[in-house]
C-alpha cells in the first residue's frame, strides 16, 4: 500500500465517527492526480506553509504596531500559536489534525498591514466591504501562485472563511475558531503586561479564579473543558462556567488592551498610510506589480488595489508609503 493510503486507512481505523476523514476531502476546483505520499489535507497544509503570504505574516502585526522588542507576537507567530492548540484538541477528540492545523495554518494569510486597524480601513475604503477571513479565502484561490491560487480542498477553506464568526462545516473548523480565540486572548494578555498595558492582577478575578492566573493555566483551563465537553459528541463547547469565565476575559481585553491607548498610540497614522497608499494606487494602477494589474482588469481596479495592499507587510506599507510621498534628499 502507498503511504497515503496507509493514513487513509488508519483514519478509518482511529479517527471519531465525527471527524473529517481524508476520503471526505472532497474535487479541488483544478482536478490533481494524487500524492502517493500525502493525503489531500496533507498537501493543503504543506502548500499554506510554503506559500509566500505565509511567510509575510512574520512582519504583520498582532496588537503592537511595529514593537521595539522581538518578543511580541506577529501575525505569524499568532497562527502557529492557534495551530499548536488546535492540533492538541483535535488528537484528543480525534479528529483530523491533519485538517484541523491546515485550516489553523491559513486562517489569517489575508490578514492586512497593521492589524484590524489597517482591515478596518481597507473595509471603510473599499465598496465591497473588507473582512480578512474572506481575504485569506481569496488568497488561496486567486491571488497565490501568481494568480493560479493554492487549489485547496473545500473543507480547508470552509474552516478559513468560518474561523471568525460563522460556524464551520467541519468539527475540526469549529475547533479552530475557538483555538483562535484561546490563543490571542491569552497571548496579548502576556504582550500587554510586557508593554505595561495591565497587570496580571488587572484581570478580572471572576475570569482568572475559574481559569487560572497564568497563561499557562488559562490555556490548560480552556482546552481541557472544549476536550472533556466535547469527547465523543458531534459538537464542539465549553462547559458553561468555563464560557462565561472565557466571556468575561475576551470582553476585558477589548475594554482595556485592544483599545487601550499604548496599543492605539499609532492607529491615526497606520489608517493614514493605508488610505494614502489606496488613493495612489487607485489613481495610478499601472504602478502595482503585474499580478494586481492582470486582476485590476479581470476584477477590477478598486478589487486589485484592496488585495495588493492588504498583502502588504507593516514594513513593506510604510517603504512604500515613504518613498511615494516623503521626498528624497539630493546632491
Amino acid at each position: 500500500m502507498l503511504p497515503r493510503e496507509v493514513t487513509i486507512k488508519n483514519e478509518e481505523l482511529m479517527l471519531s465517527p465525527f471527524a473529517c476523514k481524508s476520503v471526505y476531502a472532497g474535487n479541488r476546483e483544478r482536478d490533481e492526480e494524487p500524492c502517493p505520499i500525502r493525503t489531500e489535507f496533507q498537501r493543503d497544509r504543506d502548500r499554506i506553509i510554503h506559500c509566500s503570504s505565509f511567510r509575510r505574516l512574520k512582519h504583520k502585526t498582532q496588537v503592537f504596531l511595529i514593537p521595539k522588542s522581538d518578543h511580541y507576537r506577529t501575525r505569524l507567530t499568532h497562527t502557529l500559536e492557534v495551530a499548536q492548540i488546535a492540533r492538541t484538541v483535535a488528537r484528543a477528540l480525534r479528529l483530523n489534525e491533519d485538517l484541523t492545523e491546515a485550516i489553523a495554518l491559513g486562517h489569517d494569510l489575508g490578514h492586512t498591514p497593521f492589524g484590524h486597524d489597517g482591515e478596518r480601513t481597507l473595509s471603510e475604503l473599499y465598496e465591497g466591504g473588507f473582512k480578512h477571513y474572506e481575504q485569506s479565502v481569496r488568497v488561496v484561490e486567486r491571488i497565490e501562485r501568481s494568480g493560479e491560487g493554492l487549489n485547496l480542498t473545500l473543507p480547508v477553506k470552509n474552516g478559513i472563511l468560518c474561523h471568525t464568526n460563522m460556524t464551520a462545516d467541519t468539527l475540526e473548523g469549529v475547533v479552530v475558531k475557538l483555538s483562535d480565540k484561546i490563543a490571542y486572548i491569552n497571548h496579548d494578555i502576556e504582550d500587554a503586561i510586557r508593554g505595561g498595558v495591565l497587570k496580571e492582577e488587572d484581570l478580572p478575578k471572576e475570569a482568572t479564579d475559574v481559569l487560572g492566573h497564568t497563561k499557562s493555566q488559562r490555556i490548560t483551563a480552556l482546552v481541557n473543558s472544549i476536550i472533556e465537553n466535547s469527547s465523543g459528541k458531534n459538537e464542539i463547547k465549553y462547559d458553561g462556567e468555563t464560557q462565561k469565565a472565557h466571556d468575561l476575559l475576551r470582553s476585558f481585553m477589548f475594554q482595556n488592551v485592544y483599545y487601550a491607548k499604548p496599543t492605539t498610540a499609532e492607529k491615526d497614522k497606520a489608517c493614514h498610510v493605508v488610505k494614502s497608499l489606496y488613493g495612489y494606487y487607485s489613481d495610478h494602477p499601472e504602478k502595482m506589480p503585474p499580478l494586481y494589474i492582470n486582476i485590476a482588469e479581470e476584477d477590477g481596479k478598486e478589487r486589485a488595489v484592496c488585495d495588493y495592499i492588504s498583502g502588504m507587510t507593516d514594513d513593506f506599507a510604510v517603504d512604500m508609503y515613504k518613498e511615494l510621498f516623503i521626498p528624497k534628499s539630493w546632491i
